[in-house]
């Protein structure tokens, strides 16, 4: 009978989240075996007949063992049945036949002898299974080299697929040899009956599948298999298949369970744990895991699942850093979740901790007396160590170790030593932990950063004294400074505020050469430019269309400007689409930006949506201003270098410097441009098919 894939799990599975069954694919039954053995699987079943007992003259291989596998053999996708798979482990049994003396030994020596010795050893394994109302016998051959014969040893063993049943059978295995020289082994297995759930995994989430019919009920309880103590009931549901439960991933627990059973009277109930070695459930696990402060000196480490950890307390500095452990008071031992525990202290403070660990790794630290007794202090503690013969020592804890209070050390508590003692004796110290070992006490600190912070204070004012009286004989040239701090302000953070994307057509190497000196000189003033000289990477990954649109967006949501730089190649493209418009055909280089830019430019003009977002401009000793389409002059054109002044304002927008500033960084643009420029210049009446233009370019028509 054909069982559901659903049915896929006997705590068999290989992985603690999703349990599944091997799946086997077609009808015919195979044997392999280990490396080295050789074997074979005879047509058709055979009858079974086990015969006597005989003995063995010689070494022969016999069954030692047998382990069984559930699998589903599937004939289609979703049309598998369980099958059973048995392992046979081989030994070789019993022990080459001696001489009676030395003569004889030496007579054996010849090859009838050594043969036998030297010869791999063969059997037939009969192989029979029972399940009502099933019963089926297979017989299978097996050759060891004689490399491999040992008497006595164990030398590897055959896997037989497979004997199929049915759910809820019982079934019964023999095997032996054919002669058969020992008894033969038995095993019987119970196999499942329905329900039986299915663990997937879902995404993030986990899914429980119970797919049994509909007349069928039964019970579904999720619960806590606690090691220290009974089992803790989740979630509890009696139901009607099939069903579909959801778990989030955040409720897995390495101990959480899974129990199911039909509702019907004496029932057997299924139980799995699937989650035990789930990293999830283990990280789950820890964050679900508390620390609580039991009235007085209790404690107690609530979780919903046993853990393997050790408690520690340590001391928290109010300045930060790791958390210091205190051994004496509490020691090391593993720790009992979900019972309360004692420490053995005098008195709480809030910067004792208690850290659990696992693996010698810090799991969880909680300051449990920080809620009743307030934040962390800069308090001091002073730990006593008591040896035979009445032999005291007394050092202060700090982030570099324990300091002896009368040491020369530079660290704070070496500087206070005496006045730390002081405090001990006279009682100003609160006692925490007192027994034959030692003692702990934390002394606090305020006093002595109250009197430091004073005299830091009393230099601060004298400082703002001096200060004010300097600024009263200055005062002229301070208001001078002020309000040239406050133009120089005002106009940075105009300038710093604008964005700019410069487009332009890349004409050949020298005329990016000079764009790209543009592009750093407006940067110095400072301006925000983005041009795909530096975007090549960005540029080959997105493609130059979806780059300018990116960067025009991200422009003009900023309050910025889109510069047209003008060329002869960029000309003759404009002019290219306005002849043949956006079907146009014409290939461009990978990069170039500029040739992509023409879909959106063009009809922001052609659309008046140009004014206020765009700016153009051309380097007057390249092109003349009458070579620029009259659809661009719709916005500022403007010659460069001779209009500089003009561009920068345009530019920068509103909150412009100086005018004289502004004709400073004017001549700063001009004397970057000029290097790159005389490369680039030549006759205007040069026709333009005399320049070297790239494929970007075009024929300049």
């Amino acid at each position: 009978m054909p069982v559901p894939w659903f049915l896929l799990s006997l705590a068999l599975g290989r992985s603690p989240v999703v349990l599944s069954l091997e799946r086997l694919a077609g009808p015919q039954d195979t044997v392999r075996c280990s490396p080295g053995l050789s074997c074979h699987l005879w047509d058709g079943d055979v009858l079974c007949l086990p015969g006597s007992i005989v003995s063995a003259p010689e070494p022969v291989l016999v069954p030692t063992h047998l382990q069984t596998e559930l699998v589903l053999r599937c004939h289609q996708e979703t049309d598998c049945e369980l099958c059973v798979r048995v392992v046979i482990h081989l030994t070789v049994h019993g022990h080459w036949e001696k001489p009676e003396d030395e003569e004889q030994f030496e007579r054996a020596a010849d090859l009838e002898f050594e043969e036998p010795r030297n010869a791999s050893l063969q059997a037939q394994v009969m192989l029979s299974f029972q399940a009502y109302p099933t019963a089926r016998c297979v017989l299978l051959e097996v050759q060891v080299p004689a490399a491999l014969v040992q008497p006595g040893q164990s030398v590897g063993s055959v896997v037989f697929d497979c004997f199929e049943a049915a759910l809820g059978a019982e079934v019964r295995i023999w095997s032996y040899t054919q002669p058969r020289y020992q008894k033969e082994l038995n095993f019987t297995q119970q196999l499942p009956a329905l329900p039986w759930p299915n663990v997937s995994a879902d995404g993030d989430d986990v899914r429980l599948v119970l797919e049994v019919s509909e007349e069928r009920h039964f019970g579904l309880s999720l619960y806590w298999n606690q090691v220290q103590g009974p089992m803790k009931p989740w979630w509890h549901r009696n139901l009607t298949g099939p069903q579909t439960i959801t778990l989030n991933h955040t409720d897995l627990v390495p101990c959480l369970c899974i129990q199911v059973w039909p509702l019907e009277l004496d029932s057997v109930r299924t139980s799995i744990c699937p989650f035990r070695k789930d990293p999830r459930a283990h990280r789950n696990l820890w964050r679900a895991t508390r620390l609580q402060l039991l009235h007085p000196l209790g404690w107690q480490l609530e979780a919903p699942c046993s853990l393997t950890a050790e408690a520690t307390l340590c001391w928290q500095a109010l300045g930060g850093g790791p958390c210091q452990s205190l051994v004496p008071p509490l020691p090391r031992e593993n720790v009992t979740v979900n019972k309360a525990h004692d420490f053995p202290l005098l008195k709480g403070h809030p910067n004792l901790c208690v850290q659990v660990s696992s693996w010698e790794k810090v799991q969880l630290q909680e300051c449990l007396w920080s809620d009743s007794l307030g934040p962390l202090k800069d308090d001091m503690l002073l730990m006593e160590t008591r040896g035979p013969q009445d032999n005291r020592s007394l050092c202060a804890l700090e982030p570099s170790g324990c300091t002896p209070l009368l040491s020369r050390a530079s660290t704070r508590a070496a500087r206070l030593g005496e006045q730390l003692l002081q405090d001990l004796q006279s009682g100003q110290c609160l006692q925490l932990w007192n027994d034959d070992l030692g003692a702990l006490w934390a002394c606090p600190m305020d006093k002595y950063i109250h009197r430091r912070w004073a005299l830091v204070w009393m230099a601060c004012l004298l400082f703002a004294a001096v200060l004010f009286l300097l600024l009263l004989l200055k005062k002229d040239h301070v208001k001078v400074w002020l309000r040239l701090l406050k133009e120089d302000v005002r106009a940075g953070a105009a300038s710093r505020g604008r964005a700019a994307l410069l487009l332009y057509s890349a004409d050949d190497a020298d005329f990016e050469l000079l764009v790209g000196a543009l592009a750093s000189a407006l940067c110095q003033l400072p301006l925000r430019v983005a041009v795909d000289l530096w975007s090549r990477r960005e540029l080959s990954a997105q493609g130059p269309l979806a780059w300018f649109h990116a960067q025009r967006r991200q422009t003009l949501q900023e309050g910025g400007v889109v510069v047209l730089l003008f060329s002869p190649g960029a000309v003759a493209l404009c002019h290219e689409w306005l002849q043949d418009g956006a079907s146009a055909t014409r290939a461009h280089g990978p990069h170039d930006a500029f040739a992509a830019s023409l879909n959106c430019v063009l009809p922001d003009f052609m659309q008046g949506r140009a004014p206020g977002r765009y700016v153009g401009a051309y380097f007057d000793s390249l092109l003349r201003r009458d070579a620029v389409p009259s659809l661009f002059l719709a916005v500022p054109v403007l010659a460069l270098p001779s209009q500089l002044p003009d561009f920068l304002r345009a530019l920068q927008g509103p909150g412009v410097p100086h005018p004289g500033r502004l004709a400073d960084r004017a001549e700063q643009v001009s004397q970057a441009l000029q290097p790159a420029l005389d490369c680039c210049v030549r006759p205007l009446g040069t026709p333009e098919t005399g320049r070297e233009m790239g494929p970007e370019a075009g024929d300049g028509t």
